[in-house]
């Protein structure tokens, strides 16, 4: 299939030509199909509301009216009609109900199939308390720049809290009905050491998790012990999906099952290397964390009180190696989802020209002054610079996928971007940035070393993450650095050492900086330089001296 317009053109994907003219498709409005430049093509009702029956509540931002007295919001679908768990996701959060979720409710709708969805969280109660009153309905708010489209979800069957029962999410996940094991439990959830891409067995809960595996506390850990509980009965293992920012994130979710399986039983992780499945996936969507506004402002529209909406960008893409045990998975391919036998192009694009931005822009810009990606991306300053960033520092590290034009997507990136409907908060992004900045940045700073390109702005990018998680802005107000390694950058900062001892401080960290990058001597010079700036001139200075 060709496209008409946008920046796919003849892409290799299986069920292309029944899904999508281009990546993006609005999620809230489903008889219109949006290709990256934002213009609607009509595709003969593939996606009508009505023909799908994709939700039997649908409110439009331009077509709701304001309800006198609001209600709280409740499942319109009673336990015996729903369908059954399928699939078990750890690390319900606001971004897979506002992704992976949806084309899992559009393709049961369109083609059915017993792919409910029960999540789980690890480490906090609050998404299990705000939706169970709701009946596990939540509303999907799609903020387009003309007004927000709204549409009630009722893909969850259940929400679990871990550690109140860790046997009872070990028995979902080891039941026959449960195929897939999803996962949004971000990079530091792998417990893996980022320098040598394995299971960190320093790490004290995964010592405890090997020392009482019928107890983990990690998500590795309780996915060994649902698949050592499937191995006993003769069950098939289930597919780990890694939905994470993570380069390779289902060789790392791989990795790490089989490092912790093999600590206890060798022959429990032979047997999943043999037959587990660990596809890679990309994943893409802005989903800013809902606010009280956010929360009021979907009561005042729908008339119901939603205690957990999500409030998402119209742009959705999600890329997925077509790898699963048995061939067992909705049909996400029908309704948008891009099914590939090679995701790693899509991910190389998507994790350095969006999250490397995104990442430039977290520290830069929020120590620049600015709260929000759209104000931010709009200035004049730091518009410049992310067309900077692209154009010399970014682009020509990535192999394009199958017909992609890499300008053509940067382009659209500005525009998502610049969405003034989106209020992405730049201290939201910045949080765990220890694990985001060697694959957004690093990697391909390592890459423009070895082919001897530029990397001024990358070095700035990197300087100004040291400036960030020191814990203290321009203004000299404190920072709240959220990160697994605030207390190691606490110590460091405690020293007050000059420039260069501070920026090599930071580089002898090989968790972060692989040791062939952090000795370049290029690499530490350019940090260096960089950072003093940063200290000296501020962040708009530098920004502006680095686009002259």
């Amino acid at each position: 299939m060709r496209m008409q317009s946008g920046f796919l053109r003849n892409c290799p994907a299986k069920g292309l030509q029944r899904t999508i003219i281009g990546f993006s498709r609005v999620q809230a409005d489903f008889d219109q199909l949006w290709v990256a430049t934002g213009h609607p093509q009509f595709v003969g009702g593939l996606f009508n509301a009505s023909a799908l029956k994709l939700s039997r509540r649908c409110y439009h931002g331009r077509e709701a009216s304001v309800v006198a007295s609001s209600h709280r919001l409740r499942a319109d679908i009673e336990e015996p009609a729903r369908p059954m768990a399928g699939i078990v996701h750890l690390g319900l959060g606001a971004f897979f109900r506002a992704h992976g979720a949806v084309y899992t409710a559009d393709a049961m709708a369109l083609a059915g199939g017993d792919w409910g969805i029960v999540g789980a969280s690890l480490r906090s109660r609050a998404q299990m308390d705000r939706l169970a009153p709701q009946g596990f309905a939540y509303t999907l708010a799609t903020m387009k720049p003309d007004g927000p489209a709204y549409r009630t979800l009722e893909v969850l069957n259940d929400v679990l809290y871990a550690p109140n029962d860790p046997e009872a999410l070990i028995s979902l996940m080891a039941a026959p009905t449960t195929r897939i094991v999803s996962l949004t439990i971000t990079e530091k959830g792998y417990c893996y050491d980022a320098a040598t891409q394995q299971l960190d067995l320093t790490n004290a809960d995964v010592i405890a998790d090997i020392a009482s595996p019928e107890a983990p506390l990690t998500a590795p850990g309780y996915m060994v012990a649902a698949l050592k509980r499937r191995h006993d009965l003769g069950l098939p293992p289930f597919t780990v999906l890694s939905c994470d920012n993570l380069s390779e994130n289902g060789d790392v979710a791989r990795r790490v099952v089989l490092d912790l399986a093999g600590e206890n039983d060798p022959d429990l992780a032979a047997w999943i290397a043999e037959n587990g499945r660990f596809p890679c996936t990309m994943v893409d969507r802005i989903v800013p964390a809902a606010t009280s506004d956010d929360i009021a402002s979907v009561e005042t529209a729908t008339g119901a009180y939603d205690a957990a909406p999500v409030m998402a960008e119209p742009f959705s893409q999600w890329v997925v190696e077509d790898d699963f045990v048995d061939g067992a998975r909705p049909a996400w391919d029908e309704v948008g989802a891009l099914l590939v036998d090679d995701v790693r192009p899509f991910e190389s694009m998507k994790l350095r020209c969006l999250n490397g931005t995104h990442t430039a822009m977290a520290y830069l810009g929020f120590l620049a002054g600015y709260e929000t990606v759209s104000a931010c991306a709009a200035s004049a300053l730091f518009g410049g610079f992310l067309k900077h960033l692209w154009a010399n520092e970014i682009i020509a590290t990535i192999d394009a996928p199958p017909g992609v034009d890499l300008g053509e997507y940067t382009d659209a990136l500005r525009e998502r971007y610049t969405n003034p409907a989106i209020q992405h908060r730049l201290s939201q992004i910045a949080m765990d940035g220890s694990q985001k900045l060697p694959q957004r940045i690093l990697a391909p700073m390592a890459d423009n070393l070895t082919a001897g390109r530029p990397i001024e702005g990358q070095a700035l990018v990197v300087a100004g993450w040291i400036r960030f998680v020191l814990g203290v802005d321009e203004r000299g107000h404190a920072i709240d650095v959220r990160d697994p390694m605030a207390d190691v950058f606490k110590d460091i900062a405690a020293r007050r050492e000059d420039d260069v001892q501070t920026v090599d401080a930071f580089l002898a960290l090989n968790a972060v900086f692989p040791p062939d990058l952090a000795g370049n001597a290029k690499f530490r010079e350019a940090v260096t330089t960089a950072f003093s700036n940063l200290k000296n001139k501020g962040a708009a200075a530098s920004v502006a001296a680095v686009v002259s």
